[in-house]
């Protein structure tokens, strides 16, 4: 039985890397054409293209069906692919700009359409840095303070869609707070970085909570592997908090940059 089992699990996670594959060479090629594009008639920065390429190898990497398998056998293991998931693999799709890059290869009608698309309620709610910080750190502690990894151990349809909340929680929540594409609703850099410093404090307690207590519970992991899950969390959590934070401070020097130019807007101090 637990042969057959150990065969299901394999043959599960061996097709949902298929997927995982397709579906990120697909975006990828998508992201190049635009780029393509785009560079026909106009420059497109090339790091901008090397940050998405980044972040789609960091997401194929993560589905691999190796770490896949080590993840439901390691809770260490877990913890890097939902590091790449869910942190360090928004960063680089975000900062690529692929909001910008659609708009620039849209025809006019397209382009008022999906701004219009973004400007709907449903889409501001979601896409409020609040809302994002909350489906991205709640589901953390969802998962890792209930029996929820414990099932997902067992049940790769859980495991799944685990992975995917990862990866579009993630991404919200960097686009929200530092996302380089236009967003005509979102707050001023003083809520956004609020919310951030907030985010950062709650997930650094997590870490601190798994350390001290050994959730999650249900494992079979010994309290040396869990404590080390929990401070790869912590820390790595900490490095790519970070650079959000970096991001942030970055947009909004450039912006002060403008607003002091010659001919420039005038200061709107409530969203600086």
């Amino acid at each position: 039985m637990t042969s057959h089992s150990t065969l299901h699990g394999s043959m599960a996670m061996g097709a949902t890397a298929a997927v995982a594959f397709f579906l990120i060479a697909l975006v990828w090629l998508a992201y190049l054409f635009g780029v393509w594009r785009t560079r026909r008639q106009k420059s497109w920065p090339w790091w901008r293209t090397l940050l998405f390429t980044a972040g789609c190898a960091t997401l194929a990497v993560a589905f691999a069906p190796e770490l896949m398998h080590a993840a439901h056998q390691d809770v260490r293991m877990h913890m890097v692919a939902h590091l790449l998931l869910g942190m360090f693999a928004p960063l680089g799709l975000v900062f690529a700009a692929p909001m910008s890059l659609l708009l620039r290869n849209l025809p006019p009608g397209g382009g008022r359409g999906l701004v219009r698309f973004f400007g709907t309620w449903p889409v501001r709610v979601l896409t409020y840095p609040i809302t994002a910080a909350i489906l991205d750190i709640g589901g953390m502690y969802l998962l890792y303070m209930t029996s929820l990894y414990a099932h997902s151990l067992h049940s790769p349809w859980i495991s799944n869609v685990l992975h995917l909340h990862f990866v579009i929680s993630g991404t919200l929540f960097t686009w929200a707070i530092a996302g380089p594409d236009p967003a005509p609703h979102r707050p001023g850099w003083r809520t956004r970085m609020a919310v951030l410093v907030a985010a950062m404090a709650a997930h650094a307690t997590l870490g601190k909570l798994l350390y001290a207590f050994g959730f999650p519970r249900g494992t079979g992991a010994g309290i040396e592997e869990l404590q080390q899950a929990a401070m790869w969390m912590y820390y790595w959590g900490d490095l790519a908090e970070a650079v959000l934070v970096g991001a942030l401070m970055l947009a909004w020097l450039r912006r002060r940059r403008r607003m002091a130019r010659p001919g420039g807007a005038s200061m709107d101090m409530s969203a600086t």
